[in-house]
């Protein structure tokens, strides 16, 4: 089989390393309009539950990113003047630079044809193929010269928010709360590797005007996230990848379905399909899964157009689950208000279960005494909880 594949991030690379795995004859070439060793973001994560698909899927590249994964321990709750309060659990995160290397290393050592800093604008730049898999992200050009037929559909967040990085390491994943004379901000921080950290910068739309962003420059943005989050930065500054000068890249989240996902010889795959919020961090995971679906499908199914309709059906049927928990979490973070005066015992129970289909419609404190008599219960059952 002869693949073009549009997007060298997780997904696209990860596809193009199980299809040359599973059988070296076919042909695949991908296109990525970044450079080599060029990417935006600073760390992804993950669970065990993806290590162990990778291990199954890839033993050799699984090996590498299991080695370079950042283990981070606990889950801390910081909100300012309350208790700090310990959630927790564990899960890994690497830089994503670090996962595209050792994916592209892979690809190319299977005999992927990999044309990096190639910038695809249509299809008549792609060679002929017998399946070309567009997976160049959310704002996919392939996908959008063929709206009329995926039928694409994006809503925007409400919340503000910015993806820098910074020298702190946090050892834990930590979600400080801090209020401004203009509202409370907060970040998702967490380390993935010994030098550097992801936070995740959040607030209203309200906040974010009133701190000024809307009017001041980067570097001065900069510095004021560094004043609000001092305490918990320990002297240590906010990074931004941005060249721009006159404002930080504020962002509001773009969710995004599909009413379909493939079109002729042509399929979507990662945020070209599909889009959850950052609050559930299963982006990478989503992504790299539905490249195991659908270079599974094609070695299962001997013509394209079922192999194709089998994809879509299993990634569609598995996403219910984490679209709804996205949604539910990203409205959580939108309606802080409505929480951040619980003690912070509470508040850190009521984050903990953000993807609740009920939270959103009982009195807060209502739900915690709910969940708490269910503990119970489940305690004196000698039920898991």
């Amino acid at each position: 089989m002869r693949v073009a594949c549009v997007g060298g991030g997780p997904a696209g690379l990860y596809f193009a390393i199980l299809m040359k795995r599973r059988n070296r004859d076919h042909e695949v070439t991908l296109f990525e309009r970044e450079p080599s060793g060029q990417t935006y973001g600073w760390g992804v994560v993950y669970w065990d539950d993806l290590l162990t698909q990778l291990a199954e899927a890839d033993p050799e590249s699984a090996r590498a990113i299991r080695e370079n994964s950042f283990r981070w321990e606990n889950q801390i709750v910081r909100v300012q003047g309350k208790e700090t309060v310990d959630l927790g659990g564990h899960g890994y995160s690497i830089s994503r630079r670090r996962l595209l290397a050792i994916l592209t290393r892979r690809a190319s050592e299977l005999g992927v044809k990999l044309h990096l800093g190639s910038d695809i604008e249509n299809r008549s730049q792609l060679p002929d193929a017998d399946l070309t898999v567009a997976c160049d992200g959310v704002h996919s050009r392939l996908r959008q010269l063929h709206a009329g037929a995926f039928k694409p559909n994006v809503r925007q967040g409400r919340n503000k928010f910015i993806w820098l990085g910074t020298s702190k390491v946090f050892e834990n994943f930590t979600f400080p709360f801090v209020q401004t004379d203009a509202g409370w901000i907060w970040f998702h921080g967490y380390g993935f590797d010994g030098e550097t950290s992801t936070c995740v910068v959040e607030c209203s739309p309200q906040t974010w005007a009133g701190l000024g962003f809307e009017v001041i420059g980067a570097a001065e943005s900069l510095a004021l996230l560094g004043r609000i989050f001092e305490r918990h930065l320990d002297g240590h500054p906010l990074l931004c990848q941005s060249r721009r000068t006159d404002a930080l890249p504020w962002l509001r989240f773009q969710t995004l379905t599909n009413a379909t996902w493939r079109h002729g010889k042509m399929v979507l795959m990662g945020d070209a399909a599909h889009t959850a919020h950052f609050t559930i961090g299963s982006g990478t995971r989503l992504a790299m899964e539905d490249a195991i679906c659908l270079a599974a499908k094609l070695h299962e199914h001997a013509a394209l157009a079922p192999a194709l309709r089998a994809y879509e059906r299993e990634r569609k049927a598995a996403l219910r689950l984490p679209q709804r928990a996205a949604r539910n979490s990203a409205r959580w973070f939108e309606n802080i208000p409505r929480y951040i005066d619980l003690e912070s015992p509470q508040f850190a129970m009521l984050l903990d279960q953000r993807v609740s289909r009920v939270l959103p419609h009982l009195p807060p404190r209502a739900y915690v005494g709910l969940h708490r008599a269910a503990r119970s219960f489940a305690a004196l059952r000698g039920w898991a909880t």
